[in-house]
């Protein structure tokens, strides 16, 4: 069975061509490039009077035909939710918010918030566990995030994906390359891999990881400017 997962930060659904919410375009990206599960970041929920920031997720479960699970973060404001989310064409059997702590104290002077880790089965023969998160700036954020992510890889059949803001080639990831594979291993030799900014990306900050009991047979960051991330894109024979 292939499977095409998606990774991608979606800034809110806001369109940065246009600088609108738009979900009909997020929507677009997840159709036209055949995602069969989307690991989304920067998502709002209910909780704000802005029609914009309604449930986002079911928007775009409704737009594609998908299930969709949120997960909180945080709420900006104290009211208004914000977190990831995750789109599956198969049923999700179960779903949880894992929160990653917070670092105590804080180590660095930069902009600090908590993150989660979105966990949930999926309805795949054989069964499948998706993982989707957001690091952190801080690399004591960042930390804990490997942390959390590192105890709940505890069988096969793992993808784990989302916007972790560290580059390959940091040593923060040492862990969970010992665990999982890295699909980027999968880009063609014309894929620059650079995800961030869409627009002229210069870095790459954004992963699919699965667990080494999964095939992939090709990977790709297509030249998509819609968010201020370009999506990611891996085919798993699972």
């Amino acid at each position: 069975m292939i499977l095409r997962i998606m990774s991608y930060n979606t800034q809110h659904c806001l369109n940065c061509m246009t600088g609108r919410i738009d979900f009909g375009a997020f929507a677009k990206v997840v159709a036209d490039l055949g995602a069969d599960i989307a690991g989304l970041q920067e998502i709002r929920s209910l909780g704000t009077d802005e029609k914009e920031y309604a449930d986002q997720t079911g928007k775009l479960a409704e737009l594609t035909g998908f299930n969709g699970y949120f997960a909180k973060a945080i709420s900006f404001g104290g009211t208004e939710p914000y977190g990831n989310a995750l789109l599956s064409r198969y049923p999700i059997l179960s779903a949880q918010t894992i929160l990653i702590p917070d670092p105590e104290p804080r180590m660095y002077k930069g902009y600090y918030e908590t993150r989660c880790v979105l966990k949930a089965e999926l309805d795949v023969p054989g069964g499948l566990t998706v993982l989707v998160s957001h690091f952190g700036l801080n690399p004591d954020e960042q930390e804990n995030a490997v942390k959390t992510v590192e105890s709940l890889i505890t069988g096969s059949r793992t993808i784990l994906m989302g916007d972790f803001n560290v580059k390959p080639d940091d040593m923060l990831l040492k862990p969970i390359r010992e665990k999982l594979f890295d699909t980027a291993a999968a880009f063609s030799v014309w894929d620059t891999g650079l995800s961030f900014p869409s627009w002229k990306p210069d870095r790459k900050i954004d992963y699919i990881f699965t667990s080494k009991d999964i095939s992939v047979t090709g990977a790709e960051i297509p030249a998509c400017v819609v968010s201020d991330h370009r999506p990611y894109i891996a085919d798993a024979v699972i």
